[in-house]
């Protein structure tokens, strides 16, 4: 039936794991992963809770189709109320993490209370206990866990979901990384984790997971998969991945550069998918290596490479840098580059290894430093404050630095771990964070993108590029016609999308048609494209409950004075500011909100979240 029709409650503080079975009623109006986590998420804890209390809880869900064979049927996420944004988090990740839960014949975990000592929670198949992590593998890297972990119990292929210094000691962008370089990694999910005194989370499954129709599942998965494959853009990611983005952004003039002041990047040429593929004089190799896959994918987006063993950063350092590694990703690249005024990839590169190995969100890593070039710009922050450090926007040195105290958390590293938002209000520039709802911008500028500067601003889980973007229009046009129904259905199809299990990089590939067959033959009861659509916008309306509740107001859905005041320098945009306020009302209207941002009844009653 696909859902495996059981949850594991994890009692940290009395050290408990007890099974449960699967509210079906809650997994049929909201999926799975995302929709199905968020309705716990809202049923058991208070929305108002301190993110780091014990009374927050942390939700780790599968979807009903991770697991299953499906193609990139591999997804998994992590919900709980964000530490670095007060709000509703969801963070999705791949590699083979998610799969092995499932297969181990879970639909989900839920973390409550906070554990009196550091431990890890080990499970094999229905077996699942915790154990102490205090004198193993506290204090050590996400890569030593994953390598002790497997040493202690014998067993190469458990998969295991870990935090490094930056979720222990309190980054409030901490992510949770799986299978060494991928990543649950925005909104401080891993910080949650670490005041939770839970280390990782391993797993190994060879249960399996049975699916409605077995025959016409089959038969369904195969023909999504041929119909994904045949796409260019299957063939444009496993060639290039999302590194594509960089060149198309600066053409368009919507990359996001030295703390947004610009938005292009003179230096574009030098971190963009050409720069990566450049052989080295040093080496005679490149950075880029090859591509690799997650969980039975057929698109393969994920970047591997290796350091300039003669690059400054690799001096005096272990030969484990310099090995084949997760590589530069689009965000992690706008974040560590542009966005700091970095135009040196091998730079960026070893920044980006650092947040995988440390547990850090590279996107507000980046963004956050890049802050703090600006307060340094203009003087208000010093080198008294950095211990030293010039942080000047453009030097490759203060970004491998910045990365190294941050990741683990030494000196003015503790400061960059603040975020963004927390950072400029201390050194007295609020207006110098660009943020919505304490999440840093992801790599794409909203004057020249109006219907993503309208995505950011009513994002449930702060600025995001992935809650459904307008991009065919955005590429278009530089107008805020039309942007607020096509970002209103985006984001309702996006959050039914990331509730079965599947990667969003399949979507367009399959269509929705193919999304529907899949489903209804895995799932009991009938799965069309209309139920689709309202299960969508019910996953949208609960996560807007949540931050109502939460405190968050109609306030909250704005954007920077920057991205309001200040126009576009160049590009398509030139002289152009975002026009939020042409689109929020109209967005409203159409959600069947107030003019205040909150559902009306009849909305709650059509989606029946009365």
């Amino acid at each position: 039936m696909a859902w495996q029709g059981k949850i594991l409650r994890v009692d940290l503080a009395q050290g408990t794991c007890v099974s449960e079975p699967l509210n079906m009623d809650w997994a049929a109006k909201f999926v799975g992963q995302r929709g199905l986590a968020s309705k716990y998420l809202m049923e058991e804890i208070d929305p108002k809770v301190d993110p780091l209390s014990p009374d927050n809880k942390l939700i780790f869900a599968t979807g009903p189709l991770t697991g299953t064979g499906a193609s990139t049927g591999g997804r998994w996420s992590v919900v709980t109320k964000g530490a670095l944004t007060g709000a509703i988090a969801c963070s999705n990740s791949g590699g083979f993490f998610g799969g092995e839960l499932k297969i181990a014949g879970w639909d989900m975990i839920i973390f409550e209370g906070r554990s009196p000592k550091p431990v890890y929670l080990s499970i094999q198949n229905d077996q699942a206990e915790l154990l102490d992590a205090e004198d193993f593998i506290w204090g050590k890297t996400v890569w030593e866990t994953e390598d002790l972990v497997r040493q202690r119990h014998l067993d190469n292929e458990i998969k295991l979901a870990s935090i490094g210094a930056a979720g222990e000691d309190g980054v409030m962008y901490a992510a949770i990384v799986n299978d060494r370089d991928r990543a649950a990694g925005r909104s401080g999910v891993g910080t949650v984790m670490g005041s939770k005194n839970l280390k990782t989370v391993a797993v190994r499954g060879t249960a399996g997971v049975a699916v409605d129709d077995p025959k016409r599942f089959l038969a369904a998965i195969s023909t999504a998969s041929d119909r994904l494959n045949a796409t260019a853009d299957r063939d444009r990611r496993a060639a290039i991945g999302t590194m594509a983005m960089m060149d198309v952004n600066q053409a368009w003039g919507s990359l996001p550069t030295r703390n947004c002041q610009d938005v292009q990047f003179e230096g574009e040429e030098n971190i963009n998918v050409a720069a990566m593929k450049k052989i080295r004089a040093s080496d005679g190799k490149a950075n880029l290596m090859r591509n690799k896959a997650c969980f039975a994918c057929s698109i393969g987006c994920a970047r591997v490479s290796t350091m300039d063993p003669s690059h400054f950063s690799m001096k005096g350092k272990d030969d484990k840098y310099t090995k084949p590694e997760g590589g530069l990703e689009y965000e992690s690249a706008f974040a560590l580059g542009p966005m700091c005024g970095v135009d040196d990839i091998e730079a960026a590169t070893y920044a980006s290894i650092l947040c995988n190995e440390h547990s850090m969100d590279p996107i507000s890593f980046g963004a956050t430093l890049s802050a703090a070039m600006e307060l340094f710009e203009i003087g208000a922050i010093t080198t008294e404050d950095t211990g030293g450090m010039v942080l000047e926007f453009g030097s490759a040195e203060a970004l491998c630095w910045a990365a190294e105290v941050t990741g683990t958390v030494q000196g003015f590293g503790r400061e960059l771990g603040l975020g963004s938002k927390r950072l400029c209000e201390k050194y007295g520039h609020p207006e110098l964070s660009m943020t919505v709802k304490g999440q840093e911008f992801a790599g794409y500028d909203p004057r020249a993108m109006q219907g993503m500067g309208l995505l950011y601003a009513t994002s449930n889980r702060g600025a995001c590029h992935l809650r459904g973007a307008a991009w065919t229009e955005d590429y278009t046009d530089v107008s805020p016609k039309g942007r607020a129904p096509a970002v209103k259905t985006a984001q309702d199809g996006m959050a039914f999308y990331d509730s079965t299990g599947l990667c969003m990089f399949a979507r367009g590939g399959f269509g929705d048609d193919l999304v529907a067959e899949q489903m209804d033959a895995a799932l009991p009861g009938v799965w069309d494209a209309e139920r689709i659509k309202i299960t969508g916008e019910r996953i949208w309306n609960l996560e807007r409950q949540f931050n109502l509740a939460a405190g968050f107001t109609v306030a909250d859905d704005t954007l920077p004075e920057r991205s309001l005041k200040e126009p576009a320098k160049t590009g398509v945009a030139a002289g152009k500011v975002n026009e939020l306020d042409k689109m929020l009302p109209e967005y409203y209207e159409l959600r069947g909100w107030t003019a205040d941002g909150v559902p009306t009844s009849g909305t709650l009653n059509r989606l029946g979240l009365e």
